[in-house]
């Protein structure tokens, strides 16, 4: 099931499935946010089948706002920076030809909530703050009950469904915090999110998942889940160690090699960039870079 969040004309908002053949679903009766439904647990995803059959059908309108699928998560988005070895060589500056030695662990970050924004909103540019915007197509995790010390092989069991995102980052302030990404990757709106849920259901083989990155038309990233470092089993397993994951948390599971700062010479992100998160089973998040909020005031 394909599951949005819609802000309508008058400002509410409501959650939406979408059916088979392209019909709509209002669960505003049902459910009051992403995260109510989320917070039913393990059983919704088929209780959501049955809702569909009295759920009010509809057409999608053009006056609808898409959001992120999650608007305001609870708490930081959880991330993993270095998790395809080739964006790993990449990051680190090692050529093809070198010998890697690869991490024995995870490497978690996270973005303050303000940074999600769902599809096709402008990602803010602030000339002031970085010369150096750049982009990280990804796919993300949504976590669907609660759990501690998750063994790996029960971890897909915690997983609610997958979405998009684009970690943008801010390269040169992520480097300037004796090593701390925080402060380079959690600026308002630099967590593109969506556009849909899809429940893992859904999903039979999570490691055929694909992701592409377009910039400007141009494919700069793809790659498939099989292609991980650290599975997200692995992923959910370590994340979890002595530490509470919640209904609705959200976890970026890395990027694929081709960013913007690991190119000859470097390209990144400028105003009007149009940039693309999609793959085949997940949908496609569009977004532009906006106008430098220095030159708009």
């Amino acid at each position: 099931m394909r599951l949005y969040t819609v802000r309508l004309p008058e400002g509410s908002e409501r959650v939406m499935a979408e059916g088979e053949q392209g019909e709509w679903y209002d669960l505003s009766p049902y459910y009051e946010s992403m995260l109510d439904v989320i917070a039913q647990g393990p059983r919704v995803i088929s209780d959501l089948y049955t809702t569909l059959k009295s759920a009010e059908k509809t057409a999608f309108h053009s006056e609808w706002t898409l959001l992120a699928p999650i608007p305001a998560p609870l708490r930081n988005v959880f991330c993993v920076g270095w998790n395809y070895l080739k964006h790993f060589n990449e990051g680190i500056g090692k050529r093809e030809n070198q010998e890697t030695d690869l991490p024995e662990y995870p490497t978690f970050f996270s973005k303050a909530t303000r940074a999600v924004v769902g599809p096709h909103a402008l990602i803010p540019y602030d000339s002031q703050f970085t010369q150096k915007l750049d982009y990280e197509a990804e796919i993300a995790v949504v976590i669907g009950q609660e759990g501690k010390n998750i063994a790996e092989r029960d971890a897909l069991h915690y997983v609610f469904g997958f979405t998009l995102a684009n970690d943008i980052s801010a390269r040169d302030v992520q480097r300037r915090h004796g090593g701390q990404w925080l402060k380079g990757k959690s600026m308002d709106g630099s967590c593109p999110l969506g556009p849909a849920i899809v429940t893992r259901d859904e999903i039979p083989n999570i490691e055929e998942l694909n992701v592409r990155g377009i910039v400007n038309g141009e494919v700069r990233q793809e790659a498939r889940l099989s292609q991980l470092i650290f599975s997200i089993p692995r992923l959910i397993a370590e994340l979890s160690r002595a530490m509470t994951l919640l209904p609705g948390d959200i976890l970026l599971t890395g990027t694929p090699d081709g960013v913007g700062f690991a190119m000859d010479p470097p390209r990144f992100l400028r105003p009007g960039d149009r940039l693309v998160v999609e793959s085949d089973r997940l949908g496609r998040l569009e977004n532009t870079v906006g106008p430098d909020i220095h030159e708009t005031r």
